[in-house]
């Protein structure tokens, strides 16, 4: 259970990303309106999903080389730490430094905002937690061989994509066809506020044990 327990995270986390509207689907249901196509939606989920595993991997695999050679303790530390200040960024700035790209454009230009949503809500920070016990020399998975922490950092990536990619889908496909964007008016909440409370929440724990 402990070395299962990191996955489900990951997973879990994936599946979040892809409830958020901010993280695409939202995108990929106005891209189908303003075409008027199913089509434009199921195309744009994996180039959004896309976007999103590129600002993964580049925070996990940063993180990943620096925990090579800086103590895990302190590595958890500053994570924590960056966590509580992206939580109180997000929570007041976040929201003036919205990614603007037109419903004209292709797919490159959906990795492209894709990329800098993740980046900008501290997706990849959120899956540090996951990644360390994981992927760092504390793993009893690192003495496997020289190349498992760079595998297992792929797979952690890809399942926490897969898990936003199947979310993301679902709700886009649900709410161009069936729905519709009323539901946005009338019964959801502030997935934004969770997300900075997660933020929040996470780097507290972080910290204190």
């Amino acid at each position: 259970m402990n070395e299962l327990w990191p996955w489900m995270l990951l997973a879990g986390l994936g599946a979040f990303h892809g409830l958020n509207p901010a993280m695409g689907w939202l995108f990929a249901v106005a891209l189908g309106v303003h075409r008027q196509s199913s089509a434009a939606v199921v195309k744009a989920v994996p180039a959004i999903a896309l976007g999103h595993a590129a600002s993964i991997a580049l925070v996990a695999g940063a993180v990943v080389a620096v925990g090579l050679f800086v103590d895990q303790s302190a590595l958890q530390t500053a994570t924590g730490a960056g966590l509580i200040v992206w939580a109180i960024w997000h929570h007041f700035f976040g929201h003036r430094h919205r990614v603007r790209i037109g419903m004209r454009t292709g797919l490159a230009g959906l990795v492209a905002w894709s990329f800098l949503m993740a980046t900008a809500h501290g997706a990849g920070l959120m899956l540090l937690p996951a990644l360390m016990p994981l992927c760092l020399a504390g793993s009893p998975l690192h003495d496997i061989g020289g190349d498992t922490t760079a595998a297992i950092t792929i797979a952690a990536v890809g399942v926490h994509t897969l898990a936003m990619l199947a979310v993301t889908s679902l709700i886009a496909l649900a709410v161009y066809r069936w729905v519709g964007l009323e539901i946005l008016r009338s019964a959801w909440i502030n997935i934004d506020l969770v997300w900075t409370l997660v933020l929040l929440g996470t780097g507290t724990i972080l910290l204190i044990v």
